[in-house]
């Protein structure tokens, strides 16, 4: 391996890395808040790129209709609820409630869906295009927290595990129902190409990479500077005492998995001109994501940062060095972590839980 190759292969690296750290940051996101390793993570990833492609290709994205159902359950669920779980609500609260949710889960989907059926066409301007993706495919993340974790978010952790399984193998089978079996590519944003040395640095790579880092300052100022922000730091350091202060969790585990839903369908539009992108292609994407994740202890931004570029790196070389293995020396990498944080945690007996 010569030095053009090393550069070509760590920009490779370094542009998949850069996706990989947006996905880790959501995963320790949803699990710091509401304990949920949120295995659909990649599922958003990949209804992200194909909503994009599908708009492109002049195609109705089913995924509109898909948002309109979720939106629907989640109001009969949020009703139920709100009529007998009252809690000494007076009347005029709950149907002051269930007046909110129906405008939150059934108006506004409805009216996503009319603008996607009215002028989702590829006439659409590149930075529309995404706007009404990133509309369709956003508000999923707290519907689905809606449906399948808000009523066990007391549960233990295997439990949320296990439904995390189960709505991933759901999302699952809806993409293939939605999009198909083929896989799809969308439009560069960019067909620039720059010369650095000796090196072909193309545009869509900075833009992934920019957008990246973009995304990485704003979320650092929002959980910095805001109080929103504050308020999952919170939840996230202390649940019961978040509670106790009057941090509604409930809402906090909404905005988690509204975040990680932006920022999977962000990095699925990202990273459709650059792959082809098939339904079930998010989940092998977002597993990576996991890794770096897992690198940080399902804790430490910064770290699962680091981590989703190191796997990104590791990747890019590997596939240069032995591309049949690939995937198994990326995720062999999660082996040595493990045993290092299984011989350095503090371990607590049952007795003094």
């Amino acid at each position: 391996m010569d030095l053009s190759i090393a550069a070509i292969l760590a920009q490779d690296g370094i542009t998949s890395g850069a996706v990989y750290a947006l996905l880790a940051l959501a995963l320790v996101l949803v699990f710091s808040v509401t304990r949920v390793i949120f295995i659909p993570q990649g599922e958003f990833v990949a209804f992200g790129a194909l909503t994009l492609a599908a708009i492109q290709a002049d195609k109705f994205p089913l995924s509109a209709t898909l948002l309109v159902l979720l939106g629907i359950l989640s109001f009969i669920q949020e009703t139920v609820t709100a009529i007998l779980g009252r809690n000494g609500e007076s009347r005029p609260a709950v149907v002051r409630r269930i007046a909110l949710a129906f405008l939150k889960f059934v108006l506004l989907p409805l009216a996503v869906y009319a603008f996607a059926r009215l002028y989702g066409h590829a006439t659409l301007a590149m930075p529309l295009q995404v706007l009404l993706t990133l509309l369709i495919v956003v508000p999923m993340g707290p519907m689905v927290y809606r449906l399948a974790f808000q009523p066990l978010a007391e549960a233990s952790t295997l439990v949320l595990l296990i439904v995390s399984v189960a709505v991933h193998y759901a999302l699952i089978g809806i993409g293939l129902l939605m999009f198909g079996a083929e896989g799809s590519r969308t439009t560069p944003f960019s067909d620039a190409s720059f010369q650095v040395g000796g090196l072909t640095v193309s545009g869509q790579s900075c833009v992934i990479i920019g957008v990246a880092l973009l995304l990485i300052v704003a979320l650092y100022l929002y959980f910095e500077r805001t109080l929103s922000g504050k308020a999952l730091r919170a939840t996230a350091v202390n649940r019961l005492g978040a509670q106790l202060v009057g941090i509604g969790t409930v809402q906090a585990g909404r905005l988690a998995f509204t975040l990680a839903a932006a920022l999977g369908a962000l990095c699925g539009i990202l990273i459709a001109p650059l792959t082809t992108v098939y339904y079930d292609s998010g989940f092998l994407i977002g597993l990576k994501g996991f890794v770096g994740a897992i690198i940080g202890g399902l804790g430490s931004y910064p770290i699962a940062a680091a981590g989703a570029l190191l796997v990104g790196l590791l990747e890019s070389y590997s596939s240069f060095w032995a591309s049949a293995f690939k995937e198994v020396i990326v995720f062999t990498l999660i082996i040595p972590v493990l045993l290092w944080r299984s011989l350095t945690s503090k371990q607590v007996d049952e007795g003094d839980q």
